[in-house]
Parts: C-alpha cells; sequence; structure tokens
C-alpha cells in the first residue's frame, strides 16, 4: 500500500507518466515475490588507508668505459731496407774470396759467397721486419674502450591502497588506486527481506 501511495505522488499531475507506470508497475506489484530494489549513495568513514608498494625490475643501457694498454708494433708500415742484403752481400764475398786459392776460384767464390750472404742478409731482414715483437719492438698506448651493457634496477612503485572503512557499524576492506581520504563514498542498494 505504501508502494501505491509514492507512486501517486510521483505521478500527479502528470497523466502520461501514471499511464506507463500503470502499465509496467502494478503488474509487478502484485505479482508475489517482485520486490523493488533501491541504490543510494552514503559515505563511510575511512579507518586506514595503507599504500601498497610493488618491486618492478627493469633494464637500462650503460655505456661502460675502461682504459687499456694497447700494443703497437713499431715500424709496421716502413719500407724494408737494403741494408741486410748489402751486409750479407759483402760478408759472403769476402769469404768467397778468402775460400778460394787460385785467382779464378777467388773470382767464382767472391760471387758465390756474395749472393748466398745477400740472401740470408734478406731473409733475416725480412724475419726482423715481419717478427717486431722479439726484442723491444713494440709500443703502447692507452686507449679509452667503451662498451654497452645493460644495467638490472629495481624500484618500489605504488601499486594501490588497502583500505579499511566503517558503514552501517561493520567494517570492510577493499583496495582502492588511490587514497580515499578520510570518507569513501559507498553504494548503498536498499531491498526488502523477504
Amino acid at each position: 500500500m505504501r508502494a501505491v501511495k509514492s507512486l501517486s505522488n510521483l505521478t500527479k499531475g502528470h497523466p502520461k507518466r501514471a499511464k506507463t507506470w500503470a502499465r509496467w508497475m502494478v503488474p509487478l506489484l502484485l505479482v508475489p515475490g517482485v520486490t523493488l530494489a533501491s541504490t543510494t549513495y552514503d559515505r563511510a568513514r575511512v579507518v586506514s588507508s595503507v599504500p601498497v608498494y610493488e618491486t618492478v625490475s627493469y633494464q637500462v643501457p650503460v655505456e661502460e668505459c675502461r682504459t687499456e694498454r694497447v700494443a703497437y708494433p713499431r715500424g709496421q708500415h716502413q719500407r724494408a731496407s737494403a741494408t741486410g742484403p748489402i751486409l750479407g752481400a759483402i760478408i759472403g764475398g769476402a769469404l768467397g774470396n778468402a775460400v778460394g786459392h787460385k785467382k779464378r776460384n777467388k773470382q767464382v767464390g767472391t760471387v758465390v759467397g756474395a749472393v748466398l750472404g745477400g740472401s740470408i742478409g734478406a731473409d733475416i731482414a725480412r724475419r726482423h721486419r715481419d717478427y717486431p715483437h722479439r726484442g723491444n719492438h713494440v709500443t703502447y698506448r692507452h686507449e679509452q674502450v667503451c662498451d654497452v651493457v645493460n644495467e638490472y634496477r629495481e624500484e618500489e612503485r605504488l601499486s594501490g591502497y588497502d583500505v579499511t572503512y566503517v558503514y552501517g557499524g561493520k567494517t570492510y576492506k577493499t583496495v582502492m588506486p588511490h587514497d580515499p581520504g578520510r570518507a569513501l563514498r559507498v553504494r548503498v542498494r536498499v531491498s526488502p527481506a523477504e
């Protein structure tokens, strides 16, 4: 009866609205077990709001540089020297001349000794040029060498708030994306118990 009275107040002076309400609502009120529920909003007191953090990992590219000692062969791009073959030819020619007893043998020995000595001198000079690390034929320089590496970092990020609030003498809990402050808007749904 009370529901019918409130409906008549809503439709008072509006014949079209009354006709629509009568067409849809009156049959629902007459059917047993059908209840009307109403939703309203109210404010609830917030008891606590605790921030919740989560650990987030991420990569950051970082350039790492260091100073290294780098070896460079000295004279790597120098011209081949003719000193080795010339010295070898002179020494070989002198030895060949000393070995021969007759004039003709001394001439042949000088030529053969000069050719062999020149060849040996050239080989020694080539070996000396191709393998400069023997002895003190290397220079060192300090150079900066850089690499890009991924550095892993972690940080705490706010993920929400654990909120405890009281409404109607009961305590409730929820998780919210922001801090609600001292009060929280709640949705209240009222329906008959039977």
